[in-house]
């Protein structure tokens, strides 16, 4: 069927869709539905037209001028036979209409991020490797559908792949709320939150190993529904509630153990945010989490944390100049045998970039210990970071640790991130 002849076919076929919608009503309830089929129909006959139109169309641009008259019949006929395979070879392909670019769209942004560390030094408390491929961070996320969208972290380690997030975030609640359902790093303080990959550190302070979990931190199976609270003179609340199964950290890192169903631990979290200037922000974070501890489901363990943040960025020097500090201060109370221990733990951290790809930074520790609240680690770090483009940098820190009992240590950590594919944005 020629071109001009389905471009005619179109207007008909519009007019016949018209008609048949505006027609006379039907008496009985197998007229109606007879009339609505037939119109479906003709709806579906119009998409495979157009189908038809958008083919012939690809073809007749990709076929090659029309060779001079003067030229035989012969060369015609043989120049004729390349010119049809071009134009099949050039053809779209067709998904219910809408191109081959429909394929890549239904298609999740996939990204890896490889950590690759080593250790010079030693530590007897917590011993590592002199080289290691720390974790390789396989993210998978897409928008589900206009109410909805999806995030899977895989953590591929020396010794297992583990899901440290996967979940589901409902964007379009009533109410302005937002809710995600899966595993997920808890809305506890900062640090937690954070995977490896986005520290500002090659390790995470003391505080965090000892009281909150260690690098796995409070990460379990859950619901949390966040809600941003209007406030005025420019300040953004939000506040975050989350109900868990009650499982999170290992071995001496373990925070929450759940020995039955209701043993489920609980998190709470309020962030405010505001800006100072037009170069410098601040944020500060109330926390909450209780659950159960490994001695049994009669013994409780609660966390409670402060944490602020100041970033400053001067815009007409953002690229060159930039700085953020963090700190955060977290008290645990940890019901055992014979009596509660009460411990408490804290960083300072801060980051300056001095140049466009050179950051400088240091980091002060203290921690007592959870289960022996007398017994304290302390310590300190200073950190140098280096990032050839945005999708790599190589960091050196060296770590100075005084643990309790007069252990101390001097270790020199090297990292290297680098990252393949798209990766979204964690959390500002």
């Amino acid at each position: 069927m020629k071109p001009f002849a389905l471009f005619c076919l179109v207007p008909l076929f519009t007019a016949a869709v018209a008609c048949a919608q505006q027609g006379t009503p039907a008496s009985g309830g197998q007229d109606t539905a007879a009339l609505e089929q037939k119109v479906r129909d003709l709806e579906d006959r119009l998409v495979a037209l157009e189908g038809q139109v958008r083919v012939l169309k690809a073809q007749a641009s990709s076929a090659p001028t029309a060779a001079p008259a003067a030229a035989s019949t012969e060369t015609a006929s043989q120049a004729s036979a390349p010119a049809e395979s071009v134009a099949v070879a050039s053809t779209p392909v067709s998904l219910g209409g809408a191109g081959g670019s429909a394929a890549k769209a239904l298609n999740p942004d996939i990204s890896m991020i490889g950590d690759f560390v080593g250790f010079a030094g030693g530590n007897s408390i917590r011993p590592s490797p002199s080289l290691e491929m720390h974790e390789s961070e396989l993210g998978v996320q897409a928008i589900i559908d206009p109410y909805a969208r999806g995030d899977f972290f895989l953590t591929f380690g020396e010794t297992g792949v583990g899901v440290e997030e996967g979940y589901i975030t409902f964007t379009a609640l009533p109410g302005s709320f937002v809710e995600r359902v899966g595993k997920m790093r808890a809305a506890f303080g900062k640090v937690n939150a954070m995977h490896n990959h986005v520290l500002p550190f090659v390790d995470r302070p003391l505080v965090s190993q000892n009281l909150v979990g260690g690098e796995d931190g409070i990460d379990d199976a859950g619901v949390s529904v966040e809600r941003i609270i209007p406030f005025p003179k420019g300040i953004f609340l939000s506040a975050t509630g989350q109900v868990f199964r009650g499982d999170s950290g290992t071995g001496d890192e373990l925070v929450f153990q759940s020995h039955q169903k209701n043993d489920v631990s609980t998190v709470a979290h309020l962030r405010g945010y505001g800006d100072l200037n037009e170069s410098t922000n601040v944020e500060l974070g109330l926390s909450y989490a209780r659950g159960h501890n490994e001695l049994g489901t009669n013994f409780i363990t609660s966390l409670y944390g402060v944490d602020a943040t100041v970033r400053w960025k001067p815009l007409r020097r953002a690229i060159y100049k930039s700085f953020v500090g963090r700190s955060e201060f977290i008290w645990s109370q940890r019901q055992q045998a014979p009596f509660e221990q009460r411990a408490f733990g804290m960083y300072a951290s801060g980051e300056y970039q001095f140049h466009r790809r050179w950051f400088v930074g240091g980091r002060y520790d203290w921690s007592d210990r959870p289960r022996q609240a007398n017994l304290t680690d302390k310590g300190g770090s200073a950190i140098l970071t280096y990032w050839p483009s945005e999708f790599s940098q190589i960091r050196g820190q060296y770590r100075y640790t005084d643990y309790a009992g007069d252990h101390k240590t001097n270790e020199l950590l090297l990292q290297l991130l680098f990252s393949l594919g798209a990766h979204g944005a964690h959390p500002f």
